[in-house]
Protein backbone atom coordinates (compact mmCIF):
# COMPACT_ATOMS: atom_id res chain seq x y z
CA UNK A 1 0.00 0.00 0.00
CA UNK A 2 3.08 2.04 -0.92
CA UNK A 3 2.78 4.43 -3.45
CA UNK A 4 0.28 7.13 -1.98
CA UNK A 5 0.23 8.91 1.26
CA UNK A 6 -2.37 6.71 3.12
CA UNK A 7 -0.96 6.73 6.59
CA UNK A 8 -3.08 3.42 7.60
CA UNK A 9 -3.78 2.71 11.38
CA UNK A 10 -2.81 -0.41 12.16
CA UNK A 11 -6.31 -1.13 13.61
CA UNK A 12 -7.83 -0.09 10.58
CA UNK A 13 -10.07 -2.41 8.54
CA UNK A 14 -8.26 -2.12 4.43
CA UNK A 15 -11.48 -0.61 3.06
CA UNK A 16 -11.61 2.21 5.63
CA UNK A 17 -7.92 3.19 4.61
CA UNK A 18 -9.22 3.46 1.40
CA UNK A 19 -12.30 5.59 2.03
CA UNK A 20 -10.66 8.07 4.72
CA UNK A 21 -7.65 8.65 2.13
CA UNK A 22 -9.61 9.51 -0.86
CA UNK A 23 -11.92 11.11 1.24
CA UNK A 24 -9.00 13.51 2.76
CA UNK A 25 -8.24 13.81 -0.99
CA UNK A 26 -11.38 15.18 -2.14
CA UNK A 27 -11.44 17.33 0.72
CA UNK A 28 -7.81 18.64 0.26
CA UNK A 29 -8.33 19.16 -3.54
CA UNK A 30 -5.77 16.56 -4.58
CA UNK A 31 -9.07 15.18 -6.14
CA UNK A 32 -10.69 17.92 -8.13
CA UNK A 33 -14.78 18.48 -8.20
CA UNK A 34 -15.67 16.95 -11.63
CA UNK A 35 -12.88 14.57 -11.78
CA UNK A 36 -13.95 10.97 -13.13
CA UNK A 37 -13.23 8.43 -10.16
CA UNK A 38 -11.39 5.48 -11.73
CA UNK A 39 -11.43 2.03 -10.47
CA UNK A 40 -8.80 0.35 -11.41
CA UNK A 41 -6.26 3.73 -11.75
CA UNK A 42 -7.10 3.92 -8.08
CA UNK A 43 -6.64 0.49 -7.08
CA UNK A 44 -3.88 0.71 -8.98
CA UNK A 45 -2.31 4.35 -7.23
CA UNK A 46 -2.76 3.03 -4.09
CA UNK A 47 -2.40 -0.29 -4.00
CA UNK A 48 -5.04 -2.18 -3.22
CA UNK A 49 -7.77 -4.19 -5.07
CA UNK A 50 -10.60 -2.89 -6.61
CA UNK A 51 -13.15 -4.43 -4.11
CA UNK A 52 -11.99 -1.77 -1.38
CA UNK A 53 -12.24 1.04 -4.44
CA UNK A 54 -15.98 0.29 -4.66
CA UNK A 55 -16.75 0.39 -1.16
CA UNK A 56 -15.10 3.34 -0.50
CA UNK A 57 -16.88 5.45 -3.32
CA UNK A 58 -20.59 4.09 -2.37
CA UNK A 59 -19.78 5.71 1.36
CA UNK A 60 -18.07 8.91 -0.48
CA UNK A 61 -21.69 9.26 -2.65
CA UNK A 62 -23.25 8.52 0.47
CA UNK A 63 -21.63 11.58 2.20
CA UNK A 64 -22.44 13.83 -1.21
CA UNK A 65 -18.91 14.17 -1.63
CA UNK A 66 -19.13 11.86 -4.98
CA UNK A 67 -21.93 11.14 -7.52
CA UNK A 68 -22.89 8.82 -10.00
CA UNK A 69 -23.64 10.20 -13.47
CA UNK A 70 -25.52 7.31 -15.81
CA UNK A 71 -23.25 5.67 -18.42
CA UNK A 72 -20.20 8.51 -17.04
CA UNK A 73 -19.77 6.43 -14.01
CA UNK A 74 -18.07 8.25 -10.49
CA UNK A 75 -17.48 11.78 -10.29
CA UNK A 76 -16.20 14.00 -7.33
CA UNK A 77 -18.95 16.36 -6.75
CA UNK A 78 -18.93 20.01 -7.79
CA UNK A 79 -18.78 22.77 -4.99
CA UNK A 80 -22.59 24.23 -4.93
CA UNK A 81 -23.29 27.30 -3.26
CA UNK A 82 -25.54 25.83 -0.81
CA UNK A 83 -22.86 23.38 0.29
CA UNK A 84 -20.53 26.38 0.38
CA UNK A 85 -22.87 27.95 2.76
CA UNK A 86 -23.81 25.95 4.78
CA UNK A 87 -20.79 25.01 5.80
CA UNK A 88 -19.10 28.78 6.41
CA UNK A 89 -22.52 29.60 8.06
CA UNK A 90 -21.53 27.01 10.64
CA UNK A 91 -17.35 28.05 10.67
CA UNK A 92 -19.20 32.09 10.89
CA UNK A 93 -21.12 31.31 14.16
CA UNK A 94 -18.22 28.88 15.76
CA UNK A 95 -15.18 31.45 14.83
CA UNK A 96 -17.14 34.22 15.73
CA UNK A 97 -17.76 32.45 19.56
CA UNK A 98 -13.91 31.37 19.23
CA UNK A 99 -12.97 34.77 19.28
CA UNK A 100 -15.31 36.00 21.70
CA UNK A 101 -13.89 33.52 24.20
CA UNK A 102 -10.24 34.31 23.27
CA UNK A 103 -10.62 37.92 23.85
CA UNK A 104 -11.34 36.78 27.19
CA UNK A 105 -9.15 34.02 27.87
CA UNK A 106 -6.16 34.11 25.66
CA UNK A 107 -2.71 34.81 27.31
CA UNK A 108 0.50 37.00 26.47
CA UNK A 109 2.15 33.72 24.98
CA UNK A 110 -0.60 32.61 23.07
CA UNK A 111 -0.69 36.52 21.57
CA UNK A 112 3.27 36.66 20.68
CA UNK A 113 2.42 33.21 19.36
CA UNK A 114 -0.58 34.46 16.98
CA UNK A 115 1.87 37.11 16.23
CA UNK A 116 4.42 34.33 14.88
CA UNK A 117 2.03 32.49 13.18
CA UNK A 118 0.73 36.01 11.23
CA UNK A 119 4.00 36.83 9.90
CA UNK A 120 4.92 32.84 8.97
CA UNK A 121 1.53 33.30 6.87
CA UNK A 122 2.68 36.63 5.61
CA UNK A 123 5.86 35.29 4.67
CA UNK A 124 4.18 32.41 2.94
CA UNK A 125 2.15 34.60 1.20
CA UNK A 126 5.17 37.24 -0.34
CA UNK A 127 6.51 34.08 -2.24
CA UNK A 128 5.93 33.99 -5.66
CA UNK A 129 6.73 30.14 -5.52
CA UNK A 130 4.31 29.71 -2.70
CA UNK A 131 3.03 26.17 -2.28
CA UNK A 132 -0.82 26.05 -1.80
CA UNK A 133 -0.59 23.19 0.76
CA UNK A 134 1.97 24.84 3.03
CA UNK A 135 -0.22 28.54 2.84
CA UNK A 136 -3.47 26.20 3.71
CA UNK A 137 -1.19 25.21 7.16
CA UNK A 138 -0.51 28.13 7.80
CA UNK A 139 -3.83 29.53 7.56
CA UNK A 140 -5.10 26.71 9.76
CA UNK A 141 -2.16 27.21 11.63
CA UNK A 142 -3.31 31.11 12.80
CA UNK A 143 -7.05 29.81 13.40
CA UNK A 144 -5.60 27.10 15.80
CA UNK A 145 -3.64 29.27 17.98
CA UNK A 146 -7.02 31.53 18.51
CA UNK A 147 -9.23 28.21 19.03
CA UNK A 148 -6.26 27.09 21.53
CA UNK A 149 -7.28 30.10 23.17
CA UNK A 150 -10.97 29.69 23.73
CA UNK A 151 -10.16 27.46 27.56
CA UNK A 152 -13.14 25.83 25.59
CA UNK A 153 -12.18 22.17 24.63
CA UNK A 154 -15.83 21.06 23.63
CA UNK A 155 -15.56 24.44 21.26
CA UNK A 156 -11.85 23.07 19.74
CA UNK A 157 -13.07 19.61 19.39
CA UNK A 158 -15.74 20.59 16.96
CA UNK A 159 -14.42 22.83 15.24
CA UNK A 160 -11.42 20.64 14.21
CA UNK A 161 -14.13 18.51 13.35
CA UNK A 162 -15.22 21.21 10.93
CA UNK A 163 -11.79 21.37 9.68
CA UNK A 164 -11.39 18.80 7.00
CA UNK A 165 -15.23 19.99 5.18
CA UNK A 166 -13.67 23.81 5.10
CA UNK A 167 -10.09 22.71 4.18
CA UNK A 168 -11.42 22.27 0.39
CA UNK A 169 -13.11 25.66 0.74
CA UNK A 170 -9.55 26.83 1.85
CA UNK A 171 -7.84 25.72 -0.65
CA UNK A 172 -10.20 26.83 -3.69
CA UNK A 173 -9.66 30.56 -1.66
CA UNK A 174 -6.35 30.59 -1.22
CA UNK A 175 -5.71 29.85 -5.21
CA UNK A 176 -6.95 33.41 -5.79
CA UNK A 177 -3.60 35.32 -5.84
CA UNK A 178 -5.44 38.40 -6.13
CA UNK A 179 -6.82 37.92 -2.34
CA UNK A 180 -3.65 36.90 -0.66
CA UNK A 181 -2.64 40.37 0.60
CA UNK A 182 -6.09 41.02 2.02
CA UNK A 183 -5.82 38.46 3.84
CA UNK A 184 -2.78 39.18 5.53
CA UNK A 185 -4.13 42.36 6.16
CA UNK A 186 -7.24 40.95 7.79
CA UNK A 187 -5.15 38.36 10.13
CA UNK A 188 -3.22 41.94 11.10
CA UNK A 189 -6.42 43.56 12.22
CA UNK A 190 -7.45 40.51 14.17
CA UNK A 191 -4.42 40.21 15.93
CA UNK A 192 -4.40 44.04 17.06
CA UNK A 193 -8.07 43.30 18.23
CA UNK A 194 -7.43 40.56 20.52
CA UNK A 195 -4.17 41.89 21.71
CA UNK A 196 -6.50 45.00 22.72
CA UNK A 197 -9.05 43.27 24.21
CA UNK A 198 -11.62 44.34 22.01
CA UNK A 199 -14.21 41.68 21.83
CA UNK A 200 -16.78 43.60 19.79
CA UNK A 201 -13.90 44.68 16.80
CA UNK A 202 -12.96 41.33 17.28
CA UNK A 203 -15.61 39.57 16.42
CA UNK A 204 -16.97 41.93 13.94
CA UNK A 205 -13.22 41.91 12.00
CA UNK A 206 -13.70 37.82 12.35
CA UNK A 207 -16.93 37.67 10.70
CA UNK A 208 -15.91 40.11 7.89
CA UNK A 209 -12.89 37.78 7.05
CA UNK A 210 -15.71 35.00 7.01
CA UNK A 211 -17.82 36.77 4.51
CA UNK A 212 -14.84 37.35 2.40
CA UNK A 213 -14.59 34.04 2.17
CA UNK A 214 -17.34 33.13 0.99
CA UNK A 215 -17.48 35.87 -1.71
CA UNK A 216 -14.11 35.18 -3.30
CA UNK A 217 -14.70 31.62 -3.39
CA UNK A 218 -18.29 31.76 -4.79
CA UNK A 219 -16.43 34.24 -7.22
CA UNK A 220 -13.13 31.80 -8.12
CA UNK A 221 -15.46 28.80 -8.88
CA UNK A 222 -17.88 31.20 -10.65
CA UNK A 223 -20.92 28.35 -8.23
CA UNK A 224 -24.38 29.00 -9.61
CA UNK A 225 -27.46 28.93 -7.51
CA UNK A 226 -28.98 25.39 -7.88
CA UNK A 227 -31.95 27.29 -9.17
CA UNK A 228 -30.44 28.63 -12.36
CA UNK A 229 -28.78 25.17 -12.63
CA UNK A 230 -31.95 23.75 -12.97
CA UNK A 231 -33.74 26.02 -15.02
CA UNK A 232 -31.02 25.32 -17.89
Amino acid sequence: MSQQNMNPEEYMPLRDVVFYTLRRQILRGELKPGERLMEIALADRLGVSRTPIREAIRKLENEGLVIMIPRRGAHVAEITRQELNDVLEVRRSLEVLAISKACDYMTEKDIRELKEAEEAFAIQIARKDADLTVLGEADEHFHDIIYKGTNNRRLIQILNNLREQMYRFRMEYLKDTDIRQTLVREHDAIVKALENRDKEEATRLMSLHIDNQYRNIVRSLDIKDQDEQENR
